[in-house]
């Protein structure tokens, strides 16, 4: 059995535990959403943003897919993986920055999976603003929240973005909501421990 694992083990574990983490997804097929949300853009414009882009999987997915992608992830390991694997695709671009000074480009796709969980609560509402405002109209959001239950936010909740069903669907007052789904059960992470999930997952169009 997995022992539980922390908040702070996320945030704080070493480089080699980090490297083991991005060993077991480098090799992971992109999420199905990011298929989704190609076939939901309808704003003419093939410029998409991976927010937290973790070992590329979506980048490569939109990069085939004739999408100029601009990755980006706080973690240097990342972003080496990533300029490594796109290093001769003059349509990839990646950097390392955070939710709150990546400049967003006008977009018709922000993909954010498991990434906004880790947002700085306090500019929060000033980094959805940017991320709406880089949307064209008929553009596609998607992308995870985390929900007040998840284990997470009472390991550390001063350094995680939790928030309610109400205030994520507040979030979307511009959008078309496509598929909204809220997951709250015990499951394991993708380095195999085990913890309470509560998080929310949504697609939207954003209106035109």
């Amino acid at each position: 059995m997995f022992a539980p694992i922390s908040l702070d083990e996320i945030l704080f574990m070493s480089r080699d535990v980090w490297q083991k983490y991005y060993q077991e997804v480098k090799n992971r097929k992109h999420l199905p959403r990011t298929e989704v949300a190609v076939r939901l853009n309808q704003s003419g414009l093939h410029v998409a943003v991976d927010c937290g882009c973790g070992t590329g999987s979506d980048i490569e997915f939109l990069a085939q897919n004739n999408y100029r992608v601009y990755g980006f992830d706080k973690n240097p390991d990342s972003v080496e993986i990533c300029r490594s694997r796109f290093f001769n695709n003059s349509e990839v671009t990646i950097d390392e920055a955070s939710f709150e000074n990546f400049y967003y480009p006008e977009s018709g796709i922000v993909l954010a999976n498991s990434s906004l969980f880790f947002a700085e609560s306090s500019l929060f509402e000033r980094t959805w603003q940017l991320i709406v405002s880089s949307l064209r109209g008929g553009g596609v959001f998607s992308g995870d929240f985390i929900g007040e239950k998840d284990s997470w936010v009472f390991d550390r909740s001063g350094s995680i973005n939790p928030l309610t069903k109400r205030e994520v669907v507040e979030l979307f007052s511009d959008f078309e909501i496509v598929k909204f789904h809220e997951r709250s059960e015990q499951g394991k992470t993708a380095i195999g421990r085990e913890k309470y999930w509560h998080t929310f997952l949504v697609t939207a169009i954003k209106r035109i």
